[in-house]
């Protein structure tokens, strides 16, 4: 069985949806879900899963203490969902092509620093796009920049807010995230 580490921010929709899959299909477990702030929905939910939490800032997610406690767990991959830090390079060098990251954007529109939730959402809005979505791709040294592994679309409807749109763009994220994953991990499985 495979082991993921989830990087989660807010609610952590995406990492339950991620843990609900994965259980389902036997195919991997989470091993730790790391936060960017104490106080989050998602550290409520992996402590009542009985998940193991770490709250990590700039430093903590830099330090060699933080790269020895994820390579004791030896993770297949590192699954950024929301998380809202930007990832050190010693942890991309450390897990190459192992990172992956989801982002409510059709990228290389509306990605970059600052680029996240509903930030995303109103920049779609006032493009007045007609489409919008989500891209998975691999994490590298620079914000969304990394491989295009998936990218998923959903209209743009006249009457939508930035409520509405996000709680669209949360379904395909919801939907094809853990799949790609499953993808990613089987592929991973036939090549050992």
């Amino acid at each position: 069985m495979h082991t993921l580490v989830v990087f989660a921010s807010g609610r952590g929709s995406n990492a339950r949806a991620i843990a609900e899959y994965v259980a389902q299909t036997g195919l991997a477990r989470i091993g730790l879900v790391v936060a960017n702030k104490a106080g989050l929905g998602v550290l409520d939910w992996a402590e009542s899963a009985g998940i193991p939490t770490v709250v990590a800032n700039d430093a903590t997610l830099a330090s060699d203490a933080f790269l020895q406690q994820i390579q004791n767990l030896e993770p297949s991959m590192l699954v950024l969902a929301g998380f809202l830090r930007k990832i050190p390079e010693s942890l991309i060098t450390a897990f190459p092509d192992q990172i992956i990251n989801i982002h409510p954007a059709l990228l290389p529109k509306y990605g970059g620093k600052g680029m996240w939730g509903h930030y995303v959402h109103q920049a779609v809005l006032a493009a007045g796009d007609t489409e919008a979505g989500i891209t998975i791709h691999r994490v590298n040294a620079h914000y969304d920049e990394g491989t295009m592994l998936l990218q998923a679309c959903c209209p743009v409807l006249p009457d939508d807010d930035v409520d509405t749109l996000a709680a669209r763009v949360l379904r395909l994220e919801h939907y094809y995230y853990p799949r790609t994953i499953e993808f990613l991990l089987t592929t991973l499985d036939q090549t050992i």
